[in-house]
């Protein structure tokens, strides 16, 4: 087989991968979404069987947490708008779990090799985590607004109403509900 063929083998294999750590292209739009990342839609599919939370609302919370983004990590923190001081937090990719709640999440289910870059671990990281906030806080999993707040702000901060003095962030999870909404709506017309 001569190089060019190789190469040009090597380069159809590789495109036809997971996506890596690239966002869909059209993240408004949840049937094109699922069409172009057949394994994302496969994997809060499973979620949503597992954990009882729906699609929507899983994508609605990652299109916010990451745009679907599997490196993605929050902002550099600066003093005096240069001295670099390290990362906002630990978040870390799909889900931006963070370090500790990751690890409560590996202890819980046992699995301890699961991986924040990896969708299939966030899916089911993210599920793991509403049906832990239903139980106890009682919010429902259709409920996208409030699960998004106390996925934010972590379960005591939410009991504690730490949200409610954070406009930005009360607007951004009205934000995740309309946009759990269009999901919902777009997934029932959905030609699959």
């Amino acid at each position: 087989m001569n190089k060019f063929l190789k190469l040009a083998i090597l380069l159809m294999v590789a495109s036809c991968g997971g996506g890596g750590s690239q966002a869909p292209r059209n993240l408004d739009n949840a049937c094109l979404l699922a069409r172009e990342k057949p394994q994302y839609f496969a994997a809060m599919k499973r979620t949503e069987a597992r954990w009882g939370v729906p699609v929507h609302v899983q994508m609605a919370t990652f299109h916010q947490e990451s745009k679907f983004i599997g490196n993605a990590k929050t902002p550099h923190r600066y003093a005096l708008g240069i001295i670099p001081l390290g990362r906002q937090s630990s978040a870390l990719g799909y889900s931006q779990a963070i370090d500790s709640t990751w690890k409560d999440y590996q202890q819980s289910t046992g699995k301890r090799s699961a991986r924040r870059t990896k969708f299939q671990d966030a899916a089911d990281f993210m599920g793991w985590y509403m049906d832990g906030t239903t139980r106890s806080l009682g919010i429902s999993k259709q409920d996208a607004r409030n699960q998004y707040l106390a996925y934010h702000e972590g379960r005591s901060g939410f009991a504690n109403g730490s949200h409610n003095s954070k406009g930005w962030l009360l607007s951004t999870a009205t934000r995740v509900q309309q946009r759990a909404n269009m999901y919902q709506t777009q997934l029932a017309g959905c030609r699959r």
